[in-house]
């Protein structure tokens, strides 16, 4: 096992397929949380609508993406774009061909219910005093959205968002299902190559382990900035 791992990781071509897939995973995940995000702030609070026209919608989109697993809807994105009528002959046929752009919409849309509802919770979870306030000075509900209640459920919202962050980060590695060379799709190649599972699937664990690290020790920091106002003095 030793011999191999030697033979493996003195291979330029390992480090440079490692770093391509490394590349990736963090380019896939960034997107995805990025256009997640987005849209999650305005779902969220048409979540918290009492208007069932409103609400209702929001509540079935993020159902069905919770409630259904990522692989699935992974599929039934990438395959199902070749099934619409036309798409072929028309110019969208020249984004959806590859890969990446599918596999970023089964991404951002699945973020974006779990983050739907983190955001819709915390958005809930708004002490009333501090509504009543903001009614007191005069505030509308556009100001009192945009100054109080989402700051507040911004940082409410931090240690539930970064299991979200590390769960989609992870949750990337389905990306090479569908010919994406991500962190795990060159560890299924190094293998291919050397026949050695262990050497190429736990040093990928080990990246895997040591950007959760990362992203843990990034929210801590923004947890305890953000919340500094609530620490003991």
């Amino acid at each position: 096992m030793f011999d191999a791992a030697i033979k493996i990781f003195s291979n330029s071509y390992t480090w440079a397929h490692y770093w391509e897939g490394l590349v990736t995973t963090v380019q896939l995940t960034l997107l995805s949380l990025l256009v997640g995000g987005l849209l999650a702030v305005p779902l969220a609070i048409m979540r918290t609508s009492k208007n069932k026209l409103i609400n209702w919608p929001v509540w079935v989109f993020t159902y069905v993406f919770r409630g259904t697993p990522l692989l699935i809807q992974l599929y039934m994105i990438y395959y199902g774009v070749t099934l619409i009528e036309g798409i072929q002959e028309s110019f969208w046929w020249e984004i959806f061909k590859h890969a990446l752009y599918p596999t970023l919409i089964a991404f951002s849309l699945n973020t974006a219910a779990y983050t739907t509802e983190i955001f819709r919770g915390a958005i809930e979870a708004t002490p009333r005093g501090e509504i009543e306030a903001a009614k007191a000075y005069g505030m509308g509900w556009g100001l009192r959205m945009r100054r109080i209640i989402l700051p507040s459920a911004f940082r409410r919202a931090i240690p539930a968002y970064s299991n979200e962050v590390i769960f989609m980060m992870h949750a990337t590695s389905i990306a090479s299902l569908v010919t994406i060379i991500d962190l795990l799709g060159a560890a299924r190649d190094i293998y291919a190559k050397y026949y050695a599972p262990f050497e190429a699937f736990i040093f990928v664990g080990l990246i895997y382990l040591c950007l959760t690290f990362g992203i843990l020790a990034i929210f801590k920091r923004i947890e305890k900035k953000m919340l500094a106002h609530l620490a003991p003095r």
